[in-house]
Parts: structure tokens; C-alpha cells; sequence
């Protein structure tokens, strides 16, 4: 080990931080960041220590966590190695012994099921296990599902007979060879006149090793067969049952021809459930991932042959608080560390920052070039694309059995009662947006979050009616707070109750403005400006802002109601720009009065939609003669032809608002 360096703000000797990294080597290694109290915050690994390492104290890594995590540092340790390929083994090794807080790794942290074949017995048995350390055992997996694993031991068993661990007599047998190792040649003779048969060997999942009707060699070879059937290397495996079989029923051995032709077709029956993906044998492993703000699914598709042969499933502990290509790094790692099934490819969402040791160290484990492949098209890139789909599926499952959204969500009030020095958790959030364009069709946007969750039939939205010649976020969001908090609305029981906690978009000038006019309401409401830029909350009682930290629930539970409001608010402004430009365009045409109108905006209610209609379905309008329907056609012609791609992000948008059940003020339930 290296030198323990001390903290910035402390001395070692008279030397800092950064000093103490200035004499770290120049050679390559892996770094461990420690706090205060000798804990691993982080592992890293460098092909130059001592530049790798200045990065983190100069503030040159401009990943998110680094400025949090080396808030935290008191010292580290570094150790030096041979070559960079050796710095990722030692990596992976530091961070299955720390479980560092800052690197990715496996949520659960459980150990995965695996399938195993006993290879230090003279009749190797398969069995079910989640240890992974015993040097004669070769493991296959990892599997994520238990159940998928007993299946596919059964389901190996039914096409190649092998005793499996548990079997009583086979650990007859075992006792047996051990006890007298210079008899091996004569257990099948010892066991054909004392032994008796198990009921696996009755049943033809059993070799019958138990009663000598196996040989040590013709067992042998179902352990090979077996190995690449788990490898899901079976078409060899099939062409040799079919030749073994035409062997047997040229001898007249029909019975043991039929024995293989029933192995044959468990074979095909498991293929038949499996969806072929690749016209050509290939053996690649995909990859997905679907991230969340702190927590993360993964997915990997185990492609044998051509054939998808297994899925994995995990959830990890790093979600968008870390770089893709980082969150890669690590999983990939992790993974591949478990399992012994190495693919030619490893097809990946983006490739891993080290990925040339990365592929050194999966060859030299393999025997074979492993790649990394970020497909864009074709086969590759849609199994990624479901890859990705299932991850989300994997992640939404381990959410609802664990709680977690609910955690997450009651643990990011408190920091927000924290933060924000308020008196009680926020239980009602009422958070505030403007959307214009240069001034024309101003509104504003108020959605509601209740204990954390979005309470859309609370939403509200509001026409800004004063007149701008300009936009002015300011001004519109001093109206429009005045029309939500006035005496009239306070009372009105469609509104809800006073909100525990105001969030505006924007920074220092929106909430001044909120303040003046809460003032003058004589209404006292705690608020906070978020700044989109930094994510920093501005506060009526300090100059500084409020700093949450990355990653932290209170942090994704802020931008997630900001979000909303800026969504719910950009929603309605394209729908009344869209139905403005709708009305402009009829305006031109001759022969179209305030009845038909309606008429086709009820037939076309987007401007999209009219945009896009043919001759025919104008013609198909109610009420629409068809000398009109041929000049509004040619009109909306023209028109397209003089603003290309005008008018076209209204399609959806108003039926976005519809769906979130917030009313308009334009006539809505809760107009003002």
C-alpha cells in the first residue's frame, strides 16, 4: 500500500491533499478515497496514478458525484501494479471487499443461483447451488430467477441422464470411490452386484452409475454433452444424437434409437419456446439498462448459436447520478467476475471508458477475442432494444416488492423539511411554470404533488390576460399567483388546501416577485426558485442558495414536480397556439362561417391533423361543401408550402392536457 494522504483542510507533515498526491507514482494502479473515519468511499483504477488522482483534487472530473464525494475525503491509498489489465482485476477485487458507496454495484448484493457440475468426482453429478468458490466444480449461470435454474437442470437431465448431488445413492457411490481411489476401474462391477437402482435411473433422468449400468467413459461423455448444452452450444450436440441414433437402429437396437429419438425431441421442444433472432449462429451477450435517478435496472440477453438461451435480470445501485459509460463499466464487470459463459460479443448501450482492458481481460478468461459492440441497427440493436425494455420491467418489479418508491418518497420530504428549515414535512407542493413566445399565447401551469405522488386532479392552468409585448416570466408569475392565492381562490374547495410548500421555476427575480405578491395577499407560504442551471434552490431567508446533494431523493423529487409543471404548461401553450393558427388559416378561406368552423375543428381538432387530411376526408366533414373542402385543401397547401413544419408539434399536445384532468381556466371548472 501507498501513503495514507490526510484532507485539504489538514496538514500531514505540513502537507495536504494535493501535495500528498503530487508524490504518488506515475505507474499503474488503483487509488482507494477514504473519509474521515478510514471508510472506502470510492475504488478507482489509472494507468497513471498520479495524473488520475490530481483530477479528482483539481476538480478536473466533471462526473457529478466527484464534488460530493471529495467533500468526504480525509485520505487515501493507492496501490501500484504491472500493467493496466492487472489494475482492473485488482479494481474488481477492492470493490467486492469495500462495497465502496461511490462505485456501481448489485443493489440486492445477494448471491445468484448457479448450476454446477461436481468435475473432481470420477461421476460428476449437477446440482443447484449459490456458492461459487470450489476449485473441481465448474459453474454455469448466473441465474436470476431460481425457478428458471431447477427448470433448466430438469430440462438437461431429460435430454442427457446425470445424477444430480442430492441423489442419496450417488453419494453412495462418492463415499465408495473415495474410500478405496486405487479401485476405480471395478466400482461399475461393484455397484452391478451390490447396488441398487434410484428411482432417476427408473424414471431415465439417471445414468444408473448407482447400479453399474454406466461405464466412467460413456459417463464421460453425458458431462460433455451436458456442459455444452449448458454453454448452448446444441446443434453439434443434436447431428450426434441423430447419428447415434441411426447407429443403434442399424444394429436393431431399437429400444435405445428410441431413447435418443426422445432426447432429440426434448430438445426441439425447448427450442420451439425460444425465438430464433440471428439467421447465423452467433454467440453474443446484449446488454440493457434502464436507469432511473439513483437506482438502475439491468438486462442481459445470453445468445447461443443464434438462440436467446437465458435472460439475467439485476438492479443496481447507481442509477443517472453516474455516466453511462461508468454504469457499464461497472455492471460488466460485476457480471462477468460471476460467470464463467464468456460470448464472442458483448453488445453494449455505449462503450465502457476502459474498454480496450476490459476486452484484454475477458480474452484472457475465454481463451478467445471477446468484443465490445454498440449496435445501431438491425438484429443486435433490437435485442438491445428489448434488453433495455426489460431492465425497466426488472426495475418496476423490484420497486414494488421492496417499497422503494415509498422510501425513496417519505425520506426526500424529510430532507426537504431539512433543507428547507421548514416547520413540517411538505405534504402538499404546489409548484408554478410560464411557457410563451415571445410574449403571444403567455400561460402558466400549476400542478400539485400530494405526499410526493402527482395529484393531477388538482392541476390547474391559467391564461395570462395582461398584455405583454414581450415575454416577462416575472410579471406573468406575479399575475398568476395573485389569481391562485387570492381570498376567492383560498376558499374555493376545487383549489385544495394551502399548499405546506410554493416551488417556482426559475431563480432570484420569480421568487421576489412571489414574495411581493404574497405580501401584499398578506399570505405567508414558504417558496423556493429553482434555477434550472445548477439545480439550486433559492430561499426567501438566505442569500445563498440551497444546494441539494446529487443524487439525493430530495434533489430527484424536486426536478421530477418541476418537470411536471414545465411539461403540463408547454402542453397547453401548444394547444392554444395550435388552435390560433387553426382559426387563421379557416379565417382565409371563402365559404367558411363560424357553424363550419366548428365543423372541422370537431372533425380535425389539431392543426396537425388538418394539415395532414386529404382531399377526401375534408370533403367527408359534416356541412363542408365540396368546393370549400377543395379551397381550404388548396389553402393549407399553400400555407405548408410558405411555413414548412409549422403547426406541427400540436398533434398530442392538448390531448396531453386532457388526460392529466387539470382544467383550463378558458371555461374550466375551476376558471377564474
Amino acid at each position: 500500500m501507498g501513503p495514507q494522504g490526510q484532507g485539504s483542510d489538514r496538514q500531514e507533515g505540513g502537507l495536504g491533499l494535493k501535495e500528498l498526491v503530487d508524490r504518488v507514482p506515475t505507474e499503474p494502479g488503483c487509488y482507494l478515497w477514504k473519509d474521515a473515519a478510514g471508510n472506502v468511499l470510492y475504488v478507482g483504477k489509472a494507468k497513471n496514478l498520479r495524473a488520475r488522482m490530481r483530477q479528482y483534487v483539481l476538480g478536473e472530473d466533471e462526473r457529478a458525484k466527484i464534488p460530493f464525494m471529495m467533500s468526504e475525503v480525509a485520505g487515501f491509498d493507492y496501490v501500484v501494479v504491472g500493467s493496466e489489465h492487472e489494475a482492473l482485476v485488482l479494481e474488481m477485487n477492492l470493490i467486492q471487499q469495500y462495497h465502496p458507496p461511490y462505485n456501481v454495484d448489485l443493489r440486492d448484493n445477494k448471491s445468484y443461483p448457479y448450476l454446477a457440475l461436481t468435475k473432481g468426482d470420477l461421476y460428476p453429478a449437477i446440482k443447484y447451488t449459490r456458492e461459487r468458490h470450489r476449485p473441481d466444480t465448474r459453474y454455469f449461470g448466473p441465474y436470476t430467477d431460481a425457478r428458471s435454474a431447477k427448470q433448466t437442470m430438469e430440462a438437461v437431465r431429460s435430454v442427457t441422464p446425470l445424477c444430480v448431488a442430492t441423489c442419496a445413492e450417488w453419494k453412495r457411490v462418492r463415499r465408495l470411490v473415495q474410500a478405496h481411489p486405487d479401485d476405480a476401474d471395478i466400482v461399475p462391477l461393484i455397484c452391478a452386484e451390490n447396488g441398487r437402482p434410484c428411482f432417476d435411473s427408473h424414471v431415465g433422468k439417471g445414468p444408473g452409475v448407482c447400479c453399474g449400468a454406466i461405464t466412467p467413459e460413456e459417463y464421460a461423455r453425458n458431462v460433455e454433452q451436458v456442459e455444452r448444452f449448458l454453454l448452448g452450444h446444441k446443434s453439434g450436440f443434436v447431428s450426434e444424437l441423430e447419428d447415434e441414433m441411426r447407429d443403434a437402429a442399424a444394429e436393431l437396437d431399437f429400444e435405445r434409437a428410441g431413447r435418443i429419438k426422445r432426447r432429440i425431441e426434448a430438445i426441439e421442444r425447448l427450442d420451439s419456446r425460444q425465438q430464433v433472432m440471428f439467421p447465423s449462429p452467433v454467440d453474443i451477450d446484449c446488454v440493457g439498462f434502464w436507469r432511473e435517478e439513483t437506482i438502475a435496472g439491468a438486462c442481459v440477453f445470453i445468445v447461443r448459436e443464434g438462440r436467446v438461451i437465458r435472460t439475467c435480470d439485476f438492479v443496481l445501485d447507481k442509477g443517472l447520478d453516474v455516466d453511462e459509460g461508468e454504469l457499464v463499466s461497472g455492471f460488466v464487470k460485476r457480471y462477468y467476475d460471476q460467470t464463467s459463459d464468456l460470448p464472442a460479443e458483448v453488445c453494449v448501450p455505449c462503450l465502457p471508458p476502459d474498454a480496450a482492458p476490459l476486452e484484454g481481460w475477458l480474452w484472457e478468461r475465454r481463451g478467445h477475442k471477446v468484443a465490445f459492440h454498440v449496435p445501431k441497427r438491425g438484429e443486435k440493436a433490437h435485442l438491445r432494444e428489448m434488453a433495455d425494455n426489460n431492465a425497466r420491467h426488472a426495475l418496476m418489479r423490484y420497486e414494488l416488492k421492496t417499497g422503494y418508491e415509498d422510501k425513496r418518497t417519505n425520506e426526500a420530504l424529510l430532507e426537504l423539511e431539512s433543507a428547507l428549515a421548514l416547520e413540517e414535512p411538505p405534504l402538499r407542493i404546489e409548484c408554478f411554470d410560464i411557457s410563451t413566445i415571445h410574449g403571444r399565447f403567455t400561460v402558466a401551469s400549476m400542478v400539485v404533488f400530494t405526499n410526493g405522488y402527482p395529484d393531477k386532479s388538482q392541476y390547474r392552468r391559467f391564461r395570462i390576460r395582461q398584455p405583454l409585448e414581450e415575454a416577462n416570466d416575472v410579471a406573468s408569475m406575479a399575475e398568476v399567483l395573485g389569481r391562485r392565492y387570492s381570498p376567492e381562490r383560498m376558499a374555493d374547495g376545487r383549489f385544495g388546501s394551502r399548499p405546506d410548500l410554493l416551488i417556482l421555476d426559475g431563480g432570484k427575480p420569480q421568487l421576489n416577485a412571489a414574495r411581493a405578491q404574497l405580501g401584499e395577499l398578506g399570505l405567508d407560504i414558504p417558496m423556493c426558485g429553482l434555477a434550472k442551471s445548477d439545480e439550486e434552490l433559492f430561499v426567501t431567508w438566505d442569500d445563498d442558495p440551497v444546494v441539494l446533494p446529487s443524487g439525493s431523493a430530495s434533489l430527484y423529487l424536486v426536478k421530477r414536480v418541476r418537470d411536471e409543471a414545465h411539461r403540463f404548461a408547454i402542453t397547453f401553450h401548444r394547444e392554444l397556439r395550435d388552435k390560433a393558427m387553426t382559426v387563421s388559416i379557416l379565417d382565409e378561406v371563402p365559404g367558411i362561417g363560424p357553424k363550419r368552423k366548428k365543423a372541422i375543428r370537431r372533425a380535425l381538432p389539431s392543426m396537425a391533423k388538418l394539415r395532414a387530411a386529404s382531399l377526401e376526408e375534408l370533403e367527408a366533414v359534416d356541412g363542408i361543401p365540396a368546393e370549400v373542402a377543395r379551397d381550404l385543401y388548396d389553402t393549407l397547401r399553400a400555407w405548408a408550402d410558405e411555413v414548412p413544419g409549422a403547426g406541427a408539434s400540436g398533434d398530442g399536445a392538448s390531448d396531453a392536457g386532457v388526460a392529466d384532468g387539470g382544467a383550463a381556466e378558458a371555461g374550466g371548472p375551476a376558471g377564474a
